[in-house]
């Protein structure tokens, strides 16, 4: 016998249903929205990868991070660690690496997960990159001698300096054990880790000499006028911290220079190295002015080495240089640029900016896949505008006195020319290390 249902109680059950489904509606509104946003972003980025894949950027151009698929839970920390924007996204549920060649070696995704889904590797499985094998406290396997900065994979210069400070204080034990030397440490090359570096010798009072070839500022001394130039706060020696988020190159140099005048740091430059060979306890440092005797020596040269040459007809005219130094000289004139990289472009459209100028670009492939993404899109727009004329998949052929010839796809294209820009990279040092004894690894992208 069903007994029936007392009024009171069906009001009161129902009240509570409809309480429940006030509650209910509101979460399952913001679940099925979070879950709508995860899939446009997810359909967004994988459109942005494919994209990269299509137009051939795939290759990051240092450390880069190398993502676990299996570890990783998609919490997003390493995309929103990441200073650049862009570089990391969630694409189907895993983070996917999906702008690669606008990754520039932060390596504060790595930090930021929370599971070590991430390992900063060099290199791809397509591209090896040369590096020098060295300890976690910058030395290699001749004892000795150390490598810090972009020679050793870490161009960026908030790295840089602190690699430079880092290795000299194992530089600064070794040398007050090594005694019997001329000098402590022979510091090579000024860039970023070299000024740091000899700062720190100038500061606990070591005996040093710091050699470079060109000017002060190594790579930053040869990026074109005004380029911007992207640091962090950096604890610098004799100066503190350092707190240069985005500067210009003029302002950075100016302020390195500033700091050598205050603290009367030594540099020896136009002094370029030659050979390091073990003597005694220590090394004899030949360079293109003297030879020194040494404890300890830290490489801090970059990985340009010399300039990778066309090794075509004419180029060994004056006319043809194989860096930027100031966009203002060429107003006026018909000029060729010659690679890919970022130093091509940025060479290509801040001489485009100049009143007069006619600039065309040569490139070899068929995408930019070395050059980052505000370079690229800056040269398309130039492109597009007429202001620069973009020549992919072509080569050049001769260089004339005021012409030059370039193949395009089997076409000869011949173009008033009164100045030609090589930005075709440089020749890794790896010849030289290996000369000196010190142990070189090609990365395919491993750590």
């Amino acid at each position: 016998m069903n007994t029936p249902l007392d009024p009171n109680e069906l009001a009161t059950n129902i009240s509570d249903y409809l309480l429940l489904l006030v509650y209910l509606i509101p979460v399952a509104l913001i679940w099925f929205g979070r879950v709508y946003i995860r899939r446009r972003a997810s359909k967004r980025h994988a459109a942005i990868l494919r994209e990269n894949q299509e137009a051939g950027l795939t290759e990051p151009a240092s450390l880069h991070p190398l993502i676990d698929r299996d570890l990783c839970i998609a919490c997003n920390a390493c995309a929103k660690a990441c200073p650049e924007g862009d570089v990391l996204a969630i694409i189907h549920d895993k983070v996917e690496l999906i702008n690669p060649t606008k990754c520039i070696g932060h390596g504060a995704c790595a930090g930021a997960c929370p599971v070590d889904a991430i390992t900063l590797v060099f290199g791809t499985e397509k591209r090896g990159l040369d590096i020098p094998m060295v300890d976690q406290n910058f030395e290699t396997n001749m004892p000795g001698i150390f490598i810090a900065g972009e020679l050793g994979g870490m161009g960026l210069i908030r790295n840089a300096i602190e690699q430079g400070r880092q290795a000299m204080l194992t530089i600064k034990k070794k040398a007050a054990v090594n005694k019997g030397n001329p000098y402590d440490v022979i510091i090579i090359g000024a860039g970023p880790a070299g000024f740091s570096a000899s700062l720190f010798a100038l500061e606990n009072k070591m005996r040093y000499v710091t050699f470079e070839q060109d000017s002060l500022g190594g790579t930053v001394s040869h990026y074109p006028r005004g380029k911007i130039v992207m640091t962090a706060p950096v604890q610098l020696p004799m100066v503190g911290k350092v707190r240069f988020k985005e500067t210009t190159k003029e302002i950075l140099l100016s302020f390195w220079q500033k700091v050598e005048n205050d603290t009367g740091v030594k540099i020896n430059y136009h002094e370029r190295l030659e050979s390091i060979t073990a003597s005694g306890n220590g090394y004899q440092v030949k360079t293109t002015k003297g030879s020194y005797q040494t404890a300890t020596v830290l490489l801090a040269i970059g990985r340009r080495g010399t300039p990778r040459k066309l090794n075509v007809p004419g180029e060994d005219q004056t006319k043809v240089v194989y860096r930027l130094i100031d966009p203002e000289q060429y107003r006026g004139q018909h000029v060729l640029v010659v690679g890919g990289g970022d130093s091509a472009l940025e060479a290509a459209h801040s001489i485009a900016d100049e009143p007069g100028t006619k600039v065309t670009l040569s490139y070899r492939s068929g995408a930019f896949s070395r050059a980052k993404v505000k370079n690229r899109e800056k040269v398309e727009r130039y492109g597009a505008e007429g202001k620069i004329n973009v020549l992919m998949s072509s080569n050049v052929k001769e260089i004339l006195k005021d012409k030059v010839i370039i193949d395009q796809e089997g076409q000869n294209i011949i173009l008033r020319n009164d100045a030609v820009i090589i930005s075709a990279g440089g020749i890794v040092p790896t010849g030289l290390l290996k000369n000196i004894g010190i142990n070189v690894e090609t990365k395919y992208g491993t750590a």
